[in-house]
This record gives structure tokens, C-alpha cells and sequence, in this order.
């Protein structure tokens, strides 16, 4: 069904500009996408990316209400929710350390930041993740693929190819040790061009590029639907200068929030976030915190029931 422009929650001058320009749907808008829109209408890419993400949102809400029918608030018990919970798999690392922290590793359908000063090892985990997240079902894994967005440039396609090769080695051990028909026959497509060839990677220089980039994210998860990690590898870097205008500046994060939230469970992916830590400077003491912690807060904050969003110090 095709939403009316007239419909959609947008300020007035704008949704005059877009009638000006001939746009009729939010079918139509979408379509453009956000450099086409600013170009369209005379707005910024920062205006355009922001008018784009509620007209995603309503849409999304519009599709939720019909898959539910009738527009009726969705109605279950603690207990389904408890299940549905737990139906839930997780991305093992093969670290039992780690794991546990995590509840059993990182979980599908949720949100894990993870929040460290420079050097401790944050780029690391994420591109073991990427690798972990292939993983057979025999052994454990979810046999899903990975998207990597890099907005730092810290992504190393050796240090890759040196983890895919030791995990590989790791579970011809572990199926050495067993000798089962399953773990052998999974092997022989668990590769390391396998594994390479399974992560998408994305570089975003600026914050336009990674806001673009999370928008169109969910047609590409759409055509490739065994993706079951989205890594952002360092979420608030692109946020962190040239911006004059903090309220929109924190109307662009809590977009990206929300879009994220929307991906971890429609496509039933683990989101990990990266993040620097700032210092705090408070009347009697400092303390470390996450850099733009209202990235934080604005998830946890607009998470649906049954989601919410690990954080984890690395130090």
C-alpha cells in the first residue's frame, strides 16, 4: 500500500518542497534516496538523511501493523516472551570467558556495544566476530555471513586472514577429536576463501557516508538474507567533529539508533557497535565514558520489549 506524502509527519515547509518537486508517496522518496533528495528540493544531505529516517520508520510501522492485523497492538505473555528469548542463537567465539560474559556469546537480534580506550583490542574482537559468525551449526555457530562498516579505516585484511585460518585449524581439531559424518562434510566448505568471501565490508570517511549507508542496509540484507552480523567499527567517530549543530547532531544519532534496532530484529542479526571512550569532568572528579553516550541512552531508552543492548568495557 502506498503512504500519502500528506500522511507523514514532516514539517510543513518541507513536505511543500517535496509537492513542489512532484513527489506524491513515501514509495517515491525512498526511491530517491538522500543525495538524490537534496539535489531534488534544495535541502542538505544532513536535512534529506533525517526526513528520509521518519519516513522509513512510519513505513516500517505501517508494515508492522499489517503483519499484525488490523493495526492491533501485539498482545503475549511473559513466558512467550521469555521463549522467544531464548530461541535466540548466539555467535560463539570460542572463547568460554567471553561467552559467559555474554550469556553464551553475542546474541542474535540484540544490540552489543563495546567500549574501550584506543588499543585494547576492540577492532580485533569484531573482525573475530565476523569470522565467528560462519561458523558451522555443527559445531556451534549459526553458519551466518558478516557486514563490517568501518568508519576508522582500522579494518586489516591480513589480521583477517590469520584468524579465519586458525578457527578453520580449530575445528578440524575439534573434528578430528569426534570424527562425525556432520563435521567433516562442513569442512569441506569452511574455508578460508569461504570465509573471506563472506564478509562485506563498507568503508563511511564521514558521518553522511555511514548514515547513507545504514539506510540502504536493510535492501541489501534483503538480497542477502544470511547475513547475521552487522559490525559499526566505531559508531560515534564520525559524530565527534565539524558539527555546529548539536541538536541535530543527536536527532541523526537517535535516527541511527533507532535503524540499527529496526535491522537487529527484523533480520534476526547481532548488531556490534564499537566505541571510544571521552573523559567526563565532573565538580570533584573525572571519569572515562563512552563518547557520545547518548548513542547509548538512545537505544536503551527506544529498545522494544524483549531487546535491549549489551555494553561491554574492554580495558
Amino acid at each position: 500500500m502506498q503512504r500519502e506524502l500528506g500522511s507523514l509527519p514532516l514539517a510543513p515547509a518541507l513536505r511543500a518542497r517535496l509537492v513542489a518537486a512532484g513527489f506524491q508517496t513515501a514509495q517515491e522518496l525512498l526511491e530517491t534516496g538522500p543525495c538524490g533528495l537534496s539535489k531534488e528540493i534544495g535541502i542538505s544531505k544532513e536535512e534529506a538523511l533525517e526526513a528520509l529516517q521518519v519516513v522509513r520508520q512510519e513505513c516500517h510501522g505501517d508494515a508492522a501493523r499489517t503483519a499484525g492485523g488490523s493495526g492491533a497492538t501485539r498482545k503475549c505473555t511473559a513466558l512467550e516472551l521469555l521463549e522467544e528469548e531464548q530461541a535466540q542463537g548466539f555467535i560463539i567465539t570460542f572463547c568460554s570467558a567471553l561467552d559467559n560474559i555474554l550469556g553464551g556469546g553475542v546474541q542474535l537480534t540484540k544490540i552489543t556495544e563495546i567500549c574501550g580506550a584506543p588499543g585494547v583490542g576492540k577492532t580485533q574482537l569484531c573482525m573475530q566476530l565476523a569470522v565467528d559468525v560462519q561458523i558451522p551449526e555443527c559445531f556451534g555457530g549459526v553458519a551466518g555471513e558478516a557486514v563490517f562498516i568501518d568508519t576508522e579505516g582500522s579494518f586489516m585484511v591480513d589480521r583477517v586472514v590469520d584468524i579465519a585460518t586458525a578457527c578453520v585449524q580449530h575445528c578440524q581439531l575439534i573434528a578430528e577429536a569426534h570424527q562425525e559424518e556432520d563435521h567433516l562434510k562442513a569442512l569441506e566448505t569452511f574455508t578460508l576463501e569461504s570465509i573471506l568471501s563472506h564478509i562485506y565490508y563498507f568503508r563511511c570517511r564521514d558521518y553522511i557516508e555511514l548514515l547513507a549507508q545504514v539506510y540502504l542496509l536493510p535492501d541489501f540484507l534483503s538480497e542477502h538474507s544470511k547475513v547475521r552480523l552487522v559490525v559499526v567499527d566505531g559508531i560515534a567517530f564520525p559524530f565527534r567533529h565539524d558539527f555546529e549543530d548539536l541538536s541535530l547532531r543527536t536527532r541523526l544519532l537517535n535516527g541511527l539508533a533507532q535503524q540499527l534496532i529496526i535491522i537487529a530484529n527484523d533480520h534476526k542479526s547481532a548488531v556490534v557497535l564499537t566505541n571510544q571512550m571521552t573523559t567526563r569532568i565532573g565538580q570533584s572528579q573525572s571519569t572515562l565514558v563512552p563518547a557520545l553516550a547518548a548513542v547509548v541512552s538512545a537505544k536503551e531508552a527506544t529498545t522494544p520489549a524483549g531487546g535491549h543492548c549489551h555494553i561491554l568495557y574492554a580495558g
